[in-house]
């Protein structure tokens, strides 16, 4: 069961279907600033701590994933690794995208190990407080008025039109949808097939490497699965720059992210 930090309900004056802030009175309390903007309380600490942990991890996880996979570039299926059929090739991995920059297999696995598990328990904290306080039901579960609008939200995100409003105070149902698919399957994906592939974990848990049919297709699944990673921070952070980099940034430093005046659809006025 978890406990809400917050008041069930949106402050007064917010649509149902709106987040409420994460600092509903004191010093989290929505402040107005010049020109009708808003400044609101949106990345408590642990979020933003959390965040930016996460961040290094996976760089660093990408990039000694590389060197481990320039040992030898190829992905199978099964059991077997038949060099001469392999399911994916690839040609060349450049030295400035692996950590360490050349190729060095054993160290490159102390890299990828050791950010592996700090990446897993960052994210198990973060895990456990959004359950606890409620924060993913209330700010990333998405309800049914979020999927009610998943067309228009796909109309959206094609145009690169996003809101600056008060609209902007919650995360829209995409968003919401990419963030769970993120902690809830590709994250967990990772670590499972990551697990499977380890002869440490075969020793005492090798029903997960018969699971994944196999070392050679969890290590492709493990693959696939941070290909989707990367894919989602390319997204992410094109999106980031896209809305509005400084005002981005600032609200994951700071916490405070700032809403615009409301302005007529240039569209709706033709």
């Amino acid at each position: 069961m978890t406990a809400s930090l917050l008041p069930e309900g949106p402050p007064e004056g917010l649509p149902q279907d709106v987040a409420p802030p994460d600092g509903p009175c004191g010093r989290h309390a929505d402040r107005p600033l010049p020109g009708g903007r808003t400044a609101t309380y949106r990345h408590p600490p642990l979020v933003r701590i959390t965040h930016w942990i996460n961040v290094a991890a996976v760089v660093v996880l990408i990039m000694s994933g590389l060197n481990i996979l320039a040992a030898h570039p190829h992905l199978y299926w099964g059991l077997d690794s038949r060099f001469d059929a392999p399911w994916l090739s690839f040609d060349h991995i450049p030295r400035w995208a692996m950590i360490p920059p050349a190729r060095n297999l054993a160290e490159a696995r102390d890299w990828h190990f050791f950010f592996a598990w700090l990446f897993v328990l960052n994210g198990l904290i973060y895990l456990a407080w959004i359950l606890w306080t409620g924060r993913l039901r209330r700010r990333i579960w998405p309800t049914r008025a979020d999927l009610a609008r998943l067309g228009p939200s796909i109309v959206e995100h094609a145009r690169l039109r996003f809101p600056k409003d008060e609209a902007a105070r919650a995360y829209n149902v995409l968003q919401k949808l990419a963030y769970l698919a993120m902690i809830l399957i590709v994250l967990p994906m990772m670590l499972v097939t990551g697990l499977s592939m380890s002869p440490g974990f075969n020793a005492i848990g090798g029903i997960l490497l018969e699971l994944m049919d196999g070392r050679q297709s969890a290590r492709t699944l493990h693959f696939l699965s941070a290909a989707l990673v990367v894919g989602f921070i390319i997204v992410h952070v094109g999106l980031v720059i896209w809305t509005g980099l400084y005002n981005n940034l600032r609200a994951m430093i700071t916490g405070w992210f700032i809403l615009e005046p409301s302005r007529p659809d240039p569209e709706d006025l033709r």
